[in-house]
């Protein structure tokens, strides 16, 4: 447990001492500012495209400019957006240690292998917890600036709930985009991947799989169409448990194995 709280610490003050953590914070902080234009521009659309805010051809289809429009677009923003945003922190956790040439360092450490890889997500749930707050505080202030009616304290508690189910569902995710960072030695093997399932959750959205393949089950949960949230099916949740399973033990035996080499 010791060598576990040591490798906590650490990891937080290499996130503390980098500017990632902020860029992080500031990029996802765009997602209830977009939130806000848009109840702008639903309010007003003739006002919003003689303002150059869309196009004279623009139409509109996407509801009112109200609260429960307003948190849905902020859930779908999200589950989608979050899809790529999220797998960034994972992707700077474990593969800046080969960016930095820290590796070897690390693996000559007399901690644990597995306390540090344990440490690491540890670090990155917390982080992601902390954007998700952020979140949805901000899009609080900035869904009261807009003026926007439907206001109710039960829209708000359920928001939260099913916002915090959809970046849960996305940290499940995240261990095989650590496998890549790790496997890969680096950045872009991490990303790739992350863009990779993104474009796959795509099409087996469309191609009605969604609920079967992990990386849609986030999005699958926000029926945006219909201003609802959908019920995460046992089979879609029992599939994103198994992914995070297999991605997870295939981190830790990765970081096992290896030599200082890497």
């Amino acid at each position: 447990m010791n060598g576990f709280l040591a490798a906590v610490w650490a990891e937080q003050l290499k996130a503390r001492r980098s500017k990632v953590l902020l860029l992080s914070l500031l990029a996802f902080a765009i997602l209830p500012l977009v939130d806000g234009l848009f109840m702008l521009i639903l309010k007003d659309p003739e006002r919003a495209r003689a303002m150059g805010l869309i196009s004279a051809k623009a139409q509109l289809t996407a509801g009112a400019a109200d609260w429960p429009t307003f948190f849905q677009v902020l859930l779908m923003g999200t589950a989608v957006g979050g899809a790529i945003l999220f797998a960034f922190i994972p992707t700077w956790v474990f593969g800046r240690e080969f960016a930095d040439h820290t590796v070897k360092e690390l693996l000559a450490l007399p901690t644990r292998r597995e306390a540090s890889v344990a440490a690491k997500f540890t670090l990155i749930a917390v982080w992601m917890l902390l954007i998700t707050l952020l979140i949805f505080i901000l899009g609080l202030g900035i869904g009261a600036l807009s003026g926007i009616p439907g206001w109710s304290a039960a829209l708000a508690w359920t928001s939260l709930a099913t916002l915090l189910l959809i970046v849960l569902l996305t940290f499940l995710l995240m261990p095989f985009v650590a496998l890549a960072a790790s496997a890969g030695r680096g950045y872009m093997p991490a990303l790739a991947w992350a863009f990779l399932t993104l474009a796959l959750s795509q099409i087996a959205m469309v191609m009605g799989w969604g609920d079967w393949f992990p990386w849609a089950v986030p999005a699958q949960l926000v029926a945006f169409s219909e201003a609802s949230v959908e019920p995460l099916a046992a089979h879609s949740l029992f599939m994103v448990l198994l992914a995070f399973l297999l991605g997870t033990t295939a981190t830790f035996l990765w970081w096992r194995s290896a030599d200082q080499t890497s």
